[in-house]
């Protein structure tokens, strides 16, 4: 998979070439470029926003260096473009989408800063390639980067030979197949901690009664923390 990353703060993005995302960058599962979209601006000051027509508060990032920055990501590659615009109007995202992007064989991650970017950059990519709007939740960032370096963690650990274990992805929360239920608590040596106590079924060997023990829990937890997952699901 190839991922091209878009924004006014490169530099933002150096931790992807840590943990696994970097590991799938050494070992060229991922070929990922970080472009500086200055570099596409012609002016002194590498100007990169303007005021917002109508009025108002904040600065819209300008069309034309998108527009040159799409044009130059298209020519450099024969891969199909889907590009992703991280805005709390998007789609929201879940391991669904997740899953979606990681069968892409390109994505091209534009992150938006002040108040967004011009709609008409928007409305080009979705009539010249394929365009995902999406959302990390109901809040606002400083810009889209914190989104992107999420989406890409989320998607990358998706692909084959990323992960180690493979069925880690299908026993983890959210995980296509899977129930709706978060997962169940985890435990590890030593047995006591603190004078806290692994639970006794976890130590008995009995994996019918371990397996029943988690499915309880992660029926709890959830009941508890997101009720809104077992909605239609379980009474």
């Amino acid at each position: 998979m190839r991922l091209d990353i878009v924004s006014i703060f490169p530099d933002y993005f150096a931790p992807l070439s840590l943990s696994l995302v970097g590991k799938a960058i050494q070992g060229g599962i991922v070929d990922l470029q970080v472009h500086d979209l200055r570099a596409w601006t012609h002016d002194r000051h590498h100007t990169t926003d303007d005021t917002p027509y109508g009025g108002g508060a904040g600065m819209v990032m300008k069309p034309e260096p998108w527009g040159e920055a799409l044009d130059a990501l298209e020519e450099a590659s024969s891969l199909p473009m889907t590009v992703v615009v991280p805005t709390p109007a998007g789609r929201p995202f879940t391991q669904e989408l997740a899953y979606e992007l990681a069968e892409r064989q390109r994505l091209v991650f534009a992150c938006g800063r002040y108040e967004g970017i011009d709609q008409r950059v928007i409305d080009h990519c979705a009539d010249t390639y394929e365009l995902i709007e999406v959302s990390l939740g109901d809040y606002v960032l400083n810009g889209g980067e914190v989104a992107v370096l999420a989406i890409v963690e989320a998607v990358v650990r998706l692909l084959p030979g990323v992960i180690g274990n493979p069925q880690s992805l299908v026993e983890e929360s959210h995980a296509p197949g899977h129930s709706r239920l978060l997962e169940y608590p985890n435990y590890t040596k030593p047995p006591v901690w603190r004078e806290r106590a692994v639970p006794d079924v976890l130590l008995s060997g009995h994996h019918g009664r371990v397996a029943e023990w988690r499915a309880e829990q992660a029926l709890e937890r959830t009941r508890q923390r997101r009720p809104d997952l077992l909605e239609g699901e379980i009474s």
